[in-house]
C-alpha cells in the first residue's frame, strides 16, 4: 500500500489535470480551498484524515452540472482513480459514498449515507458556497450559463424538487436565497458554523448593498 502523502500528491496531479480547463467556480482553485477548509475543520473532528483529503480533492472530479446532471459519473471516475492507488476498498467504496452525497441539490430530499468524514468536507464546500468567494463563484456560473443578474419580477423558489433545482435558469441573485443564505443553518461541525457565521453576514450586507445601488440609492 502506498505512503499515504504519496496518494494525496498523485490525486493532487491528477485533479489538477482532469480541471485543467474546469468553469472558474469549479476549478483546481475551488477544489484546493475546499481541501484547505476540511483540513482544518479536520483539527476539532475525529475522522479519517485519509478518506477526508481525498474526497475534499475528488469531490467535484466531474460535478453532474456539467456532466448532463449524471450524479454517478463523478463517484465511478474517482473511485477508478483511487484503485490504480492500491488504497483500501473500503477507503474507495467511503469517498465515493461522500462524493454522492456531498451536494445541496436543492436542499429539500434526505440522504442515506452518513459518516463524520462526510460532515466535514461538506461543510469544507459549503462554506466556499459563502462569503466573497461564495458571491465570485455564484457570478462566475451565472455568467458562464449566461443567466441574469437580478430580475425583480421572478422570485426566488424555496420549494424546488431536487431536479427543479438542477435545472433552474433562475437569475443569479435568486441563488442566494435558494441555497447560499441556507447554508448557515446546515453546517455540520461546530468549525464549520463558526466560520458560516462571518461569510453569512458578508452576503447580507452584499446584498443590501446590491439593492441600494439597483435603485438608484447609493
Amino acid at each position: 500500500m502506498q505512503n499515504d502523502q504519496l496518494i494525496i500528491e498523485n490525486t493532487i496531479t491528477y485533479v489538477k489535470k482532469e480541471l485543467q480547463n474546469a468553469e472558474g467556480g469549479h476549478d483546481w482553485w475551488h477544489i484546493e480551498r475546499v481541501w484547505h477548509n476540511a483540513k482544518l475543520i479536520s483539527q476539532t473532528e475525529s475522522v479519517n484524515s485519509l478518506v477526508v483529503e481525498l474526497a475534499a480533492l475528488l469531490h467535484d472530479i466531474a460535478d453532474a452540472k456539467f456532466h448532463d446532471g449524471d450524479e454517478e459519473i463523478g463517484p465511478q471516475k474517482a473511485a477508478f482513480f483511487l484503485k490504480a492507488q492500491s488504497i483500501d476498498q473500503s477507503i474507495i467504496d467511503h469517498v465515493e459514498q461522500i462524493i454522492r452525497n456531498i451536494s445541496f441539490k436543492g436542499g429539500n430530499f434526505t440522504t442515506s449515507f452518513y459518516s463524520l468524514e462526510l460532515a466535514v468536507v461538506q461543510d469544507a464546500d459549503r462554506l466556499d458556497a459563502m462569503g466573497a468567494i461564495g458571491i465570485a463563484r455564484a457570478f462566475n456560473y451565472g455568467g458562464f450559463k449566461n443567466r441574469e443578474l437580478y430580475n425583480p419580477q421572478i422570485a426566488p423558489n424555496l420549494q424546488m424538487s431536487k431536479e427543479e433545482y438542477k435545472k433552474s435558469t433562475a437569475p443569479t441573485i435568486n441563488h442566494f436565497y435558494e441555497k447560499l443564505l441556507l447554508l448557515k443553518d446546515r453546517m455540520n461541525t461546530s468549525t464549520g458554523k463558526r466560520i458560516a457565521e462571518k461569510r453569512h453576514h458578508f452576503m447580507e450586507q452584499f446584498l443590501q448593498q446590491f439593492y441600494m445601488e439597483w435603485e438608484g440609492k447609493g
